[in-house]
């Protein structure tokens, strides 16, 4: 006898089945943007790597607050931020998941002074230009902690991370903050300016992640998995003195500058190993731990009014991918 529930059954299986092929179909999209960490990737995707590895990602490049900008809208399935932006994009709607490390910062992002200003203490009653909520105002923080100071003792003037370079050279601040590009271009652009504080004074403050939407990570488990392995061979790539220079030339083809440029960024980026990783994965009260790091993240944008409601830590974070590998 002719069925209308099986033919209707069997039509929607179908079309459940059209609708996952056709999910499948589309690429994975990934924002990134100027950092060494995420840079790094450029060696991946001109080797074809992904294509080798069985995963279909479409990489684009973006200006960092822009790229949070387009994960957000919901454009991009994943997107390269530090922990504590992770947490800020978050708050506002545009939930992710940490599942892997790319590296923490390792100098390239500075506390810079500008002539005269010898050290930290030296910022008392100064005037210090910073993008006010972000993490480099999160360094400044850590800075003026570590030298016996408060954010009181100093004047804080907001300032875009990218203008920055320019404001110290106006002299209307006596000192900025900022991550590379910017702080490098700081430091040349005004003679007798130092770097005064960095992200080395205080290792795994910033760590730089790359986060997945969690319906993207639910539905394309398998293919994240594969967008790691491809990670881990880029970091052997890198680290292998034989292929070091043929990395760096591609990273800096990227982002436009010369190799030896770009040689001080990449120094001033600890990007971790699979092992290293798996290390900062694991729960931790101290800036070692990525959960550590990304709750005094959340302590410091609650304090600071970035958003009102402190985030769950543990469900911005699945280790689970990495310690898999």
């Amino acid at each position: 006898m002719f069925s209308y529930k099986k033919l209707l059954g069997g039509l929607a299986g179908l079309l459940l089945s059209v609708q996952a092929m056709s999910v499948s179909a589309e690429p994975l999209k990934i924002g990134y943007s100027d950092w060494p960490g995420w840079v790094a990737w450029q060696v991946a995707i001109e080797k074809d790597w992904f294509k080798e590895e069985g995963v279909d990602v479409k990489f684009e490049w973006f200006d960092y607050v822009a790229s949070m900008d387009a994960f957000a809208a919901g454009q991009l399935d994943a997107v390269g931020m530090t922990n504590g932006d992770a947490l800020v994009t978050g708050a506002t709607g545009a939930r992710s998941v940490m599942f892997l490390m790319n590296d923490y910062s390792n100098g390239n992002d500075m506390v810079i002074g500008a002539p005269g200003i010898e050290s930290v203490k030296d910022l008392k009653g100064k005037k210090v230009g910073v993008e006010v909520g972000f993490v480099s105002h999160l360094l400044l923080l850590n800075a003026l902690k570590a030298n016996g100071m408060s954010e009181g003792d100093v004047e804080l003037v907001n300032v875009p991370t990218n203008e920055t370079p320019q404001v110290l050279a106006s002299g209307q601040v006596d000192a900025i903050v900022a991550w590379q590009p910017s702080s490098g271009s700081a430091l040349n652009l005004v003679p007798g300016s130092k770097a005064i504080y960095t992200s080395k004074d205080e290792p795994g403050l910033i760590y730089d992640m790359l986060c997945v939407s969690p319906s993207s990570l639910s539905a394309n488990r398998d293919d994240w998995v594969k967008v790691a392995k491809v990670w881990y061979r880029v970091v052997d790539f890198i680290k292998d003195p034989k292929h070091y220079d043929e990395a760096i030339e591609i990273m800096s083809s990227r982002v436009g500058l010369s190799p030896d440029e770009y040689k001080g960024f990449v120094d001033g980026t600890k990007i971790l190993t699979l092992e290293e990783a798996k290390k900062h994965f694991q729960k931790g009260s101290g800036f070692s731990s990525l959960y550590g790091s990304t709750q005094l993240s959340d302590d410091f944008n609650v304090a600071n009014k970035v958003y009102d409601t402190p985030q769950d830590v543990n469900a911005y974070i699945d280790p689970s991918i990495t310690t898999g590998l």
